[in-house]
């Protein structure tokens, strides 16, 4: 069934097409450039192309509509209902090979609405006549949705290849829900030559009196084009957006967009094409390598028409995105003149320029900025959320919609419309509704912040923290030596200020500094050596009267606060040996306290070995090992292993194959420790054949009983009777853990 359902793409370049996030790799035989005539072929229905020129008449004026470039057929083709199966005994695979045909079609591209593929599996998708593919996607670009929508590929018949090990075949699960008939033309593709293609970009069309975001006019935007991407799903090239900064200046992936564009849609099956524009002025063919599949919702509000989203990927260095600044104040007389940059028609970026004041109005119940007439280009459908620039370069609003529209190669005079940032930042009850909790994660109430990383001009007067040092974030003692590094952010030279500085809820002290640090210049301030807490701790250092005055010109940026623990007393170290396996982005772990608190984890790891030393009070705790991929880290892909050591040298845990996660009791050392005596505690019968009993005029909360070489081998919860008729004969340490506190005994066990 032909349906409305809006999908998101992969990326389609070159002959051998490569897709965002694919792993490398060619489809079998690739060199022998013909298909077998085995290869099942499931047909799509023919389109009506009268019906579709008819709405597209219509729809095409609106800039609240999507461009349709294509047409989307409903399907189930999955591995067990349709194609062919293949395996080979001598590399040890199995294929899965399906053809899909939509006659007369420009392109195709599919959606899988089911995308299971275990470690060695990869797939492919590439033309019927062997002159680009897509791939290949492996178990890496599964989500927790299920669903890959995957790219364009030119021609009317296109092939599914997927390949994996035979032992793992069974474990697979490909679906595939939606195939999409492109019915207009594309200029991006190699194998498609046609002269209409002149003025068409690879999403759609836009007007002649349009300007390239490369041309003379933009030369001042080229930063901030960076944060600009198109927003495609299935047959459409529905929205424009931009990646917007945030007060951390972190480079979370926050995308500003309209509301309206979300309406009906699922943002996880968005795609968002970035520095798809032309290399010139008058091109109208971009690249369309640089994506990021899918994002979150995280804030939207009709009153403003404002859509905040959270991409599901960090836009990769190769990719040389901006973060756009904005300005939240929503002073109409700061404003004075404008600009916007878009995609109109689904075409390939471009520029428009309002040389006189945007001013405050309302449109369809939500609060606008108004252009009356632009002086440069306009806007077009698919424009909507781009973002609109003011003569700061900071961006105060996105575009809802409006009568902009070309004639011929001039523009026609006519208004847009845009949702006021300033309006967005605070008006709503929650943080769904709003932006500043997202783009103000510090709390800093800042209404102005520039682009992240570029684009940013240093005040004149900024003392910047830049952090402390010499505490680690889990200390052996409870006396630390901070070090606060001192940054000149500004143009004028620091001479002077006030290093104040607090631990936990104690009284302030302070540092008064004098010195000579030019521009991006720094200085090591030792702070005096402090006591912590036993346990969990907070230092805040912040600066103040920066060169005799009481606040410099930037001041979100004058503080840093650093969490750390400290042992007082009795601190001991694990050793922790991890030999990561072939994907070592997957291993993560965590020693837990009693309490549940986390003393101490890893993670982010790229290969290689861990090795280090993790101090804490001497004790027991909860070390876990994660996979996030759930095969452990031995022994399918890689002799993966992992061991805790506890101060005696013992190995208290260890191990390796496992599935999602693994857990053990470790304790520093529970062999000869020397309590404090309860002379209320009996423990019997001792020596103890099958039970060994607990008499206390405490609660009992828990119960551990170790060998002579400090390994937990029991540990009961509220009990008071503790068996043991399966334990070997030998001495043993009893440790019981009351409301009175923790005591240890010495217990026999003979049968």
């Amino acid at each position: 069934m032909i349906k409305p359902l809006l999908t998101a793409l992969c990326l389609l370049a070159g002959t051998a097409a490569v897709a965002q996030l694919s792993y490398g790799g060619q489809p079998k035989n690739w060199e022998v450039k013909t298909t077998s005539t085995d290869i099942r072929f499931e047909r799509m229905g023919a389109i009506d192309r009268e019906r579709l020129a008819l709405e597209d008449a219509i729809t095409d004026q609106y800039k609240d509509i999507p461009y349709r470039f294509g047409v989307e057929f409903e399907t189930n083709f999955n591995i067990n209902n349709s194609g062919i199966v293949s395996s080979d005994a001598s590399t040890g695979t199995t294929t899965w090979m399906l053809g899909l045909e939509c006659p007369g079609a420009l392109s195709m591209s599919i959606r899988f609405d089911e995308f299971v593929v275990p470690k060695g599996g990869q797939v492919f998708i590439w033309s019927a006549d062997r002159k680009e593919f897509l791939g290949s996607f492996n178990h890496k670009n599964m989500k927790p949705s299920g669903v890959l929508a995957c790219g364009l590929i030119h021609g009317d018949r296109i092939v599914v290849e997927y390949t994996c090990p035979t032992n793992f075949f069974d474990q697979s699960e490909l679906t595939i829900g939606e195939v999409v008939h492109t019915y207009r033309p594309f200029a991006s593709s190699p194998f498609v030559q046609d002269a209409v293609e002149a003025l068409r970009g690879p999403f759609g069309s836009s007007g002649a009196c349009n300007v390239n975001v490369n041309c003379p006019e933009a030369a001042d935007w080229q930063i901030e084009k960076r944060s600009v991407a198109i927003i495609v799903q299935g047959g459409s090239g529905i929205c424009t957006g931009a990646l917007v900064n945030n007060t951390a200046n972190d480079g979370t992936p926050y995308f500003l967009t309209a509301n309206h564009c979300t309406a009906g849609s699922n943002t996880n099956n968005w795609v968002f094409y970035f520095n798809h524009e032309s290399s010139s002025c008058t091109g109208n063919t971009g690249p369309t390598s640089d994506l990021i599949s899918g994002a979150d919702l995280v804030a939207n509000n009709a009153g403003s028409d404002v859509a905040l989203l959270l991409l599901n990927d960090t836009p990769p260095p190769a990719y040389n995105v901006q973060y756009a600044g904005w300005d939240a104040t929503d002073s109409e007389s700061a404003v004075s003149s404008a600009v916007c940059i878009h995609h109109p028609g689904g075409n390939v970026k471009k520029f428009a320029r309002e040389d006189d004041a945007p001013y405050h109005d309302t449109s369809g119940g939500a609060q606008v900025w108004w252009v009356d007439d632009w002086e440069l280009a306009v806007t077009e459908p698919g424009s909507s959320g781009a973002p609109l620039f003011n003569q700061d370069h900071r961006i105060i609003g996105q575009l809802y919609g409006g009568a902009s529209a070309c004639n011929g190669s001039t523009g026609n005079g006519q208004y847009d419309f845009y949702g006021r940032f300033g309006v967005s930042w605070d008006n709503g009850n929650t943080s769904s509704s709003r932006l500043n909790d997202w783009l103000d994660p510090l709390n800093t109430g800042a209404l102005v912040l520039d682009g992240y990383p570029d684009g940013f001009e240093l005040p004149n007067l900024d003392a910047q923290s830049g952090g402390i040092s010499g505490i680690a974030e889990n200390n052996c003692s409870d006396q630390v030596s901070p070090v606060f590094t001192l940054v000149n952010h500004g143009t004028t030279t620091l001479v002077s200020c006030t290093i104040n500085y607090q631990l936990n809820n104690g009284s302030t002290s302070t540092i008064n500094w004098t010195g000579s640090l030019n521009t991006n210049q720094t200085d090591a301030i030792e702070l005096p050596t402090l006591t912590a807490n036993n346990g969990a701790n907070e230092l805040t250092v912040w600066i103040t009267n920066v060169n005799g005055t009481a606040n410099d010109d930037v001041t979100n940026n004058n503080s840093t606060t650093f969490n750390f623990n400290a042992i007082s007393g009795n601190a001991s170290s694990f050793s922790l040996n991890i030999v990561l396996d072939d994907y070592p982005e997957e291993t993560t772990w965590d020693i837990q306290d009693d309490a549940g608190n986390i003393v101490a984890s890893g993670s982010g790891y790229t290969g290689g070995t861990v090795d280090l030393d993790v101090c804490v009070a001497s004790g027991c705790y909860e070390f876990t090992i994660y996979d996030d991929y759930g095969d452990g880290i031995c022994c399918l892909y890689g002799e993966g292993s992992y061991e805790v050591i506890n101060p005696n040298g013992v190995v208290v845990a260890s191990g390796g194959e496992f599935t999602d996660v693994e857990t053990t009791t470790i304790c520093t050392n529970t062999v000869g420790l020397e309590n404090e005596k309860d002379a209320s505690l009996t423990v019997y019968p001792n020596p103890a054949d099958d039970n060994v009993r607990i008499q206390t005029s405490g609660i009992v909360a828990e119960l551990r009983l170790f060998d002579s070489v400090g390994r937990m081998i029991i540990r009961e919860f509220n009990q008071t009777t503790l068996t043991t008729n399966q334990v070997a004969e030998g001495m043993y340490t009893l440790t019981v853990i009351t409301n009175k506190g923790t005591f240890n005994r010495q217990v026999l066990v003979k049968h």
